[in-house]
């Protein structure tokens, strides 16, 4: 059993969290009782007295037959809770809309969890509009500009263990040469995702530096029929400007949550 500062994990607390996150992360592919079961590693019975109380509070749903099992609307709500309760992203998202403005395109706010970035805010282009929004969905770290950012901001040594997922033929799958862009990363100042998260698009990753390391970064997204060499320099002026007076407008006071 794990222990953090001397407090043993609560076994019952860990599953929920556990079986939550495992339903988030199945997104539109609701599960059956014994899935869920031998996923976790526990008994039929114990699994279906969690779900029935989850269902009874709004954290999971079931289907009309009570066979199938999704996430509950009460994420939704905590989720949004806590979009409008952190400082940081009621700081950055009038700069989204200025450099969305500015750019003609879509602008993003993501956040380091673990391997991936989770999407915090996003400001999309009325020329390329997705059927689904970001916010609140997640991208392995090594896949996109906004990840790819924060990596560089960090050594080498703490890079995810590899080999990595390929979300596209364009994505790095082994550490070094995901080593090898971050160093160009260092460099240049910005990250360039290059069509490694989808296909025909291009990002641009700028950390922001008001936590160190930076916990935070923002990107513009682009459609590569869009990207001509003007457009881009004028992408990595208006995105560097952006960053610069989102950590100048940053103020101490706010709580620094690990």
């Amino acid at each position: 059993m794990s222990e953090t500062a001397g407090v043993r994990e609560v076994k019952s607390a860990a599953r929920t969290v556990e079986l939550l996150e495992l339903l988030a992360a199945r997104g539109d592919r609701p599960a059956r009782l014994q899935e869920l079961a031998d996923e976790l590693g526990v008994p039929r019975s114990s699994m279906y007295a969690l779900l029935q109380t989850l269902i009874t509070r709004g954290w999971v749903r079931t289907d009309t037959t009570g066979s199938l099992y999704g996430i509950g609307i009460r994420t939704l709500l905590t989720g949004t809770s806590y979009l409008d309760s952190d400082p940081r992203v009621r700081l950055v998202r009038p700069y989204l809309d200025e450099a969305s403005e500015a750019l003609g395109e879509t602008i993003h706010l993501g956040r380091l969890d673990g391997p991936d970035v989770a999407y915090l805010a996003t400001r999309e282009s009325h020329e390329y509009l997705r059927t689904i929004s970001r916010v609140g969905r997640r991208l392995p770290a090594h896949a996109g500009a906004l990840g790819k950012a924060l990596l560089a901001e960090r050594p080498d040594a703490d890079l995810p263990r590899g080999p990595y997922r390929p979300l596209t033929p364009h994505t790095h799958t082994t550490p070094d040469a995901l080593s090898a862009d971050l160093a160009e990363v260092r460099a240049r100042g910005y990250s360039i995702d290059r069509e490694e998260g989808v296909l025909g698009i291009t990002g641009f990753g700028f950390a922001l530096r008001y936590d160190t390391p930076p916990q935070d970064a923002i990107s513009c997204s682009v459609p590569l029929a869009r990207l001509t060499p003007a457009h881009e320099a004028q992408i990595i002026t208006v995105m560097q400007e952006t960053r610069t007076r989102i950590e100048s407008a940053t103020t101490g006071g706010t709580v620094n949550w690990r």
